[in-house]
């Protein structure tokens, strides 16, 4: 038997099924959950600094002045100490907690579940946030090696999103494998351009761009530096930290010990995070370079450092703006990875649909990455792709689920009687206060750029999952066997809608509701103000024993006249079960479908949501 059309292109798009004792097999070593895990943090990199200099040097400045430039290493020296605290805070969490969940759980757990539901709903709207800012960041490093795509970025945002969407419901290895070239070559590329860079501004081979950041009166012009200034830069370079909790939200995808895996991974992935960002950020100040609208930091520094008038220095060039665009596109996997398992996890304590707990053909948690993946389409299409209107938005979601886990840390170690329990407890004291001042900072501070949407999402979504939860409860209590009394039907009425004109579909649904009912009523809509004597002629030729209802429609409409006439039948007796049976054939091709109307289709919508009503089909398949 041929296999239809849509599940051959599944199958050629996904791959065949995987068998469930095949699980194990897809668990993450250590240096795939680096490419899976990592790649949000790692991609930060490519935009954090620039997110530094953009409020010290705003675009449209032609000037940058030094003591502003300055800052850019100070700044991201405290935001790798904060990186640092938070990482170190993130391990613990590891290992209190080594079933996944991450933040939710801790929270759950310790804080109650209103503060469990707070952080869950802040980490999925940043998951979507995610995908949406790393995918609109790497088409940019894209429009700035190649200008001329700078119209159809967002046309590429979404392609890129499609494509991540359909190689994450491969399975996590697939995605693994085929995101690691890309990542390493990434670092590869970066760390060639620090290193690089470092030696030529110590060797003075490569003079600082002229800012015309040093001629007099350039300071009035930007305005004097302030703490407000500081703290804003300091905001909005926090978007480097993104990405952190990834690790503890799906410890269970490595394997084992996950614990120890997990905690090397995150470890690793920090120390790989800072040293870039803080290599870049020290490059920037070097090489006195300022944001512009239409080239990348990074791009501006790989053009100054490697050249591009020697055949090596361009390649090196390009070299570096692909892998960049690709390590930004691929950050988006971070959230693929993680947003479908903590979805999963709400699904199985019922606040959010409990399909989203199914896991799919390639032993995936496939309905989350099709929705993760919806909802990045429709920011990236709301904000024409523009990576500056979607960073806002970001980072303050990170920052409440990382205060959240924290505290809620705290008292874990605190009710803890173990070994390691006072440096533990004191460690995720001192996460808590700085996640918490800076989550004020970052809340204060980018409230009026748009963060406001994200504070009304963040309470719109937990409402969500408390109506979800509320709608579980009242099913599980209406269905339960302890208050149900048994069905008692002393009467079956079995309801034929049929074609004026009788035929084999006609013949055979008629045949079958004899054969449950007694009571058979075949109906049919007279549109055409046909004579009735002629319609129930031709119907006797074929049933002589059951008599035909004929209903006049003057208006030509088939179902609002059978739907009267079935409310009527169930009207007549209280103890009566009412079967509407509908014929129906089912065409050799999908695309037949096309040519035929749905009136079937209509009268079961119409139908499901009357309480005694039972709607059955019987269908008589058609050859080609």
């Amino acid at each position: 038997m041929p296999v239809p059309v849509l599940p051959r292109i599944k199958r050629l798009l996904v791959g065949s099924p995987l068998h469930s004792a095949d699980l194990h097999e897809q668990k993450l070593t250590k240096k795939a959950a680096l490419t899976v895990f990592a790649s949000d943090n790692l991609s930060s990199n490519a935009y954090a600094t620039e997110e530094i200099l953009l409020v010290l040097i705003p675009l449209g400045a032609v000037m940058a002045a030094p003591e502003r430039l300055h800052l850019v290493v100070p700044v991201a020296a405290t935001i790798a100490v904060l990186l640092t605290i938070v990482v170190l805070s993130y391990g613990q969490l590891i290992r209190a907690f080594p079933g996944g969940g991450g933040t939710y759980e801790v929270a759950k757990d310790n804080l109650g579940v209103g503060a469990g539901l707070v952080a869950a709903a802040a980490l999925l709207i940043d998951y979507i946030l995610t995908v949406a800012v790393s995918v609109a960041a790497g088409i940019a490093a894209l429009t700035s090696a190649f200008r001329e795509l700078l119209p159809y970025r967002t046309g590429i945002c979404l392609v890129a999103i499609a494509i991540l969407a359909v190689v994450n419901l491969r399975g996590a290895r697939e995605s693994a494998r085929a995101f690691a070239f890309p990542v390493y070559t990434f670092l590869f590329c970066v760390y060639t351009l620090i290193g690089m860079g470092i030696y030529r501004h110590w060797a003075g081979l490569i003079p600082a761009m002229e800012p015309a950041a040093v001629v007099e009166g350039v300071a009035t012009t930007l305005g004097p530096i302030t703490a407000f200034l500081v703290l804003r830069a300091f905001a909005h370079g926090c978007v480097a930290l993104t990405g952190v909790e990834a690790v503890a939200d799906g410890v269970q995808a490595l394997q084992k010990p996950v614990v120890r895996n997990a905690q090397i991974v995150l470890y690793v992935m920090a120390a790989i995070l800072a040293s870039l960002f803080l290599g870049v950020s020290y490059l920037a100040y070097a090489y006195s370079i300022r944001p512009l609208a239409d080239e990348t930091v990074v791009s501006q520094l790989a053009r100054l450092v490697f050249g591009t008038s020697t055949t090596a220095g361009n390649a090196l060039y390009y070299l570096t703006q692909i892998s960049t665009m690709a390590i930004l596109v691929l950050a988006a996997n971070t959230s693929f990875a993680g947003f479908p398992r903590l979805a999963s996890i709400l699904a199985r304590d019922r606040f959010v649909p409990r399909q989203l707990a199914n896991v799919g053909d390639r032993l995936v948690f496939s309905n989350g990455i099709l929705i993760l993946g919806v909802g990045a389409f429709a920011l990236i299409f709301l904000f024409k792709g523009d990576v500056h209107g979607l960073i806002p938005l970001y980072a303050i979601g990170v920052f409440l689920s990382f205060t959240l886990a924290q505290t809620g840390l705290v008292l874990h170690w605190w009710k803890s009687r173990g070994p390691g329990r006072g440096w533990r407890l004191a460690l995720n004291a001192l996460g808590a206060l700085a996640t918490g001042a800076v989550l004020a900072v970052i809340a204060v501070i980018k409230f009026e750029e748009g963060a406001w949407l994200v504070v009304f999402a963040v309470p719109l979504v937990m409402w969500v999952f408390w109506k979800t939860r509320r709608h579980y409860f009242l099913l599980t209590k209406q269905l339960s066997l302890s208050a149900a009394a048994r069905a008692h039907v002393t009467r079956h009425t079995v309801i034929v809608p049929v074609a004026t004109t009788p035929n084999r579909v006609v013949l055979t649904a008629v045949e079958y509701a004899k054969s449950i009912s007694k009571d058979v009523i075949p109906v049919t809509v007279n549109t055409e103000a046909r004579e009735h004597q002629e319609i129930r002629q031709g119907w006797r030729k074929t049933f002589p024993d059951v008599d035909l209802v004929i209903l006049n429609s003057p208006y030509r409409s088939v179902t609002q006249p059978l739907l009267r006439f079935i409310d009527e039948i169930e009207d007549l007796r209280e103890d009566d079960k009412v079967t509407v049976l509908l014929p129906e054939y089912v065409p050799a091709k999908w695309w037949h479908n096309l040519l035929h109307n749905q009136t079937s289709l209509v009268l079961k919508g119409a139908l499901l949501f009357k309480p005694r009503i039972v709607v059955t089909s019987v269908p008589t398949h058609l050859k080609e």
